[in-house]
């Protein structure tokens, strides 16, 4: 093992973000443990944490992440609010400590063989980022010639909360001993003689660290090699082989066995946060409405539209969750950990938190199955359907209707609803339905130019003579859809291509088409033409359709995604840039899901690996709006990727859904794991809006509340498509475990 002499040494600090922090329930919980959240700044802890040593990888280290899988979407989204870029190690497991470590350890010594591991914890608190950096250099040129060196806090009091370390001389020393929480008085000794507190945090060449496992865990360091995965991205699953690692920490596997153990004294500010009690020792930890009466006292943190009261308290912490309440004396804060063990043992959900979820892929993918055959296509084929053969807009969750006006894009979702259903071997009266919407779409919304009019009313008298892009490539769609499912093909291809001349006259002399209305320059409505071209490239292969749909995506890449965030924008000017003001700034996850779906398909049919790129790109922005409190993608982010829009309305959980599964299909390995995952947790997210009726509920407040209000038809086209992709991700996806009921 070479010893490093005087060179620069390339620091790697490796965050570990394992741990619930149990004690600090009901904030803090597994699905949403400590780190990630918010305790004392406007920052998580995590996000305090990468600030404070991302500086150190200026003599060419990078920063590091070891984590479990489900937490991925928190360090993605906080690492980018910081714009902080990352390798991201994600656990298919918790296995403690020491094979988390071997395996950041692992991966640092392939990309750098002298690199040096400055290894963290994601959830204490120092406030001062500038001390606590300070020793580090030192630190680093005593690790680069093969120590270990341990940071230890000098004590400001006699803690029985930490564990302590006893230093054989003072200034970097060799370790005599390492010691366990102590009780008070032998806590008063330990300060009296010297002993500092041990923070967790040490640094150590990834190459030692290695070849210290091999010695003394040699099951260790063989799983972590072996899991590291063969590819490179910034984001990457362990392979199984870490499941296989024994689960020890790093200080029974190493550190209380090493004879290359060294401590560095530091001074800096330090806290684990390990309970409220410390939470309340630094001043900042109170949250949301409080109204107290004079001199009350204690640490209170109410969730987001929660209001707490209190008259006559002190020392007392109060933390309100929407869905549990925690009200205990400060001097006891070491017993919620007790108390959550009786909890989990009653209310396993309340332990783990809000987006715990539940049931096999096999056992979500059946129900929804179900739910679609014999509810929603029922109900929206009867009482979602007028006399003449229209679509209705709405059904009340009652089973009351309205009859007031039919939108052309509600008319062509529907019957493409129901010719999909027919071909997918749905029972019902498919052809009919298809057939007489199809027929009075056309006696009431067709106009002399060769266009579709906006709306209509119940009677057919014409209400908006207008006709947009986008009802215009829903027309198509259901063309398509009808002549693949065997409905008057000829008539239906016919039509499509008189509809195809008539847009000549929608042109944009920059490319594309005009939309109608306040943005006429908008990639949504391109979306839905590309997505009605390449169904209709399906029925006619060698058709104008395939140059149609290339040119869109030739203006989605040259506009619409940005070229340096990746994100895909909804708003331009005539010459298709960004618009102005707020509207150019619009990102919506639903439209980068879709969009991801979409290249997707059309980079597998041209061979194009552009497509295929930008797709995982438009996929991972998409999932920074997923909220993870709720389990859903929010309506609006910025184009800084911040919040625009907590609302979260059905259809882009069906977006989610249906990019997650397709890219899962040409991925491997821990990548593909991660996806299928995601579809998993995005069909939970969408079956939340499902009513057991066949109906949804559309629009989901921040609290998890819906809005009251009529199932619109409109979500059925997007539930559809969904389904459609299941169905066929089922054929190329043996993991998924389940399949669909086949065509009679």
């Amino acid at each position: 093992m070479p010893e490093m002499q005087g060179a620069t040494v390339a620091i790697f600090p490796v965050i570990l973000c394992g741990g619930a922090g149990t004690r600090l329930w009901p904030a803090s919980r597994p699905a949403r443990p400590k780190q990630f959240i918010d305790f004392v700044s406007d920052l998580s802890l995590f996000q305090e944490t990468a600030s404070r040593v991302n500086p150190l990888t200026v003599d060419g280290g990078r920063l590091v992440v070891v984590a479990g899988a489900p937490h991925r979407s928190f360090i993605v989204e906080q690492l980018a609010a910081l714009g902080l870029d990352a390798v991201v190690l994600l656990e298919p497991e918790g296995r403690d400590s020491a094979p988390a470590m071997a395996a950041a350890a692992a991966w640092i010594a392939s990309v750098a063989p002298d690199g040096v591991a400055l290894f963290v914890a994601s959830d204490h608190h120092i406030p001062d980022d500038a001390a606590f950096r300070a020793p580090m250099k030192a630190a680093a040129e005593a690790a680069g010639q093969g120590r270990i060196v341990t940071f230890g806090i000098r004590p400001t009091d006699p803690s029985s909360a930490y564990g302590y370390i006893h230093p054989e001389t003072t200034g970097l020393s060799p370790v005599r001993a390492f010691v366990e929480k102590p009780d008070r008085a032998r806590a008063e000794a330990y300060v009296r003689d010297g002993y500092l507190w041990n923070s967790g945090n040490f640094m150590v060449r990834a190459d030692v660290l290695l070849a210290q496992l091999d010695s003394f865990a040699p099951e260790v360091s063989a799983a972590a090699r072996a899991a590291l995965p063969d590819e490179t991205s910034a984001v990457m699953m362990l392979t199984d082989a870490f499941r296989h690692a024994p689960k020890i920490s790093i200080d029974y596997a190493v550190m209380e066995r090493s004879d290359r153990i060294s401590v560095m004294p530091v001074d800096y500010r330090w806290s684990d946060l390990g309970a409220w009690d410390a939470v309340q020792a630094l001043g900042s930890g109170d949250r949301g409405d409080w109204f107290a009466t004079e001199g009350d006292v204690g640490l209170v943190r109410a969730a987001k539209g929660m209001i707490v009261a209190t008259a006559g308290v002190s020392n007392i912490a109060i933390i309100a969750e929407p869905d549990a309440v925690l009200v205990c004396s400060l001097d006891r804060a070491q017993e919620v950990k007790g108390l959550v063990e009786r909890i989990r043992s009653a209310s396993p959900a309340h332990a783990h938190g809000a987006v715990a979820v539940s049931g096999a892929w096999a056992d979500r993918a059946r129900s929804f199955d179900c739910w679609l055959r014999l509810n929603a296509l029922p109900i929206w084929a009867t009482i979602g359907v007028d006399d003449d053969g229209g679509f209705r807009e709405t059904v009340q969750l009652s089973g009351a209707v309205s009859s007031e006006f039919r939108r052309a894009r509600v008319q062509t979702r529907q019957a493409y609803v129901y010719a999909v259903a027919g071909a997918a071997g749905w029972a019902g009266p498919w052809r009919t339905l298809v057939g007489r919407a199809l027929e009075r779409f056309e006696a009431t919304n067709l106009r002399p130019d060769g266009l579709y009019r906006t709306r209509v009313a119940s009677d057919g008298a014409v209400l908006d003579d207008s006709a947009s892009l986008y009802d215009q490539a829903f027309a198509l769609f259901a063309f398509a859809a009808a002549a693949s499912a065997g409905i008057a093909p000829d008539m239906m291809a016919e039509r499509a291509r008189a509809l195809r001349e008539a847009l000549a006259s929608l042109r944009v002399p920059s490319g594309g088409w005009r939309e109608t209305g306040e943005h006429p320059y908008q990639a949504n409505a391109h979306m839905h033409l590309l997505e009605a071209c390449l169904a209709w490239e399906a029925v006619e292969p060698d058709g104008d359709w395939r140059a149609m749909a290339d040119e869109i995506v030739a203006l989605a890449r040259r506009a619409f995604i940005d070229s340096r965030g990746g994100f895909l924008r909804e708003f331009f000017d005539a010459e298709w840039r960004p618009a102005s003001g707020e509207d150019g700034r619009l990102v919506e996850p639903g439209h980068q899901f879709e969009w991801a779906w979409l290249l997707t398909r059309w980079g597998r049919l041209r061979g194009e690996a552009w497509a295929l790129e930008a797709a995982v790109r438009l996929y991972d922005i998409g999932a920074r709006g997923v909220d993870q409190t709720r389990g859903v993608a929010m309506d609006a982010l910025n184009d800084d990727l911040s919040v625009r829009s907590d609302q979260a309305r059905l259809w882009p959980q069906t977006e989610r859904l249906k990019a997650a599964l397709i890219l899962a299909e040409a991925a491997e390995g821990g990548r593909r794991n991660l996806l299928v995952d995601d579809a998993r947790k995005a069909m939970a997210g969408l079956q939340g809006y499902l009513e057991p009726s066949g109906l949804w509920r559309d629009k989901m407040r921040a609290d998890g509340s819906f809005v009251d209000e009529p199932a619109p038809a409109s979500s059925l086209y997007h539930i559809m498509v969904a389904y459609e992709q299941i169905r066929a991700s089922a054929a190329v996806l043996p993991e998924l475990g389940w399949s669909p009921v086949a065509p009679s």
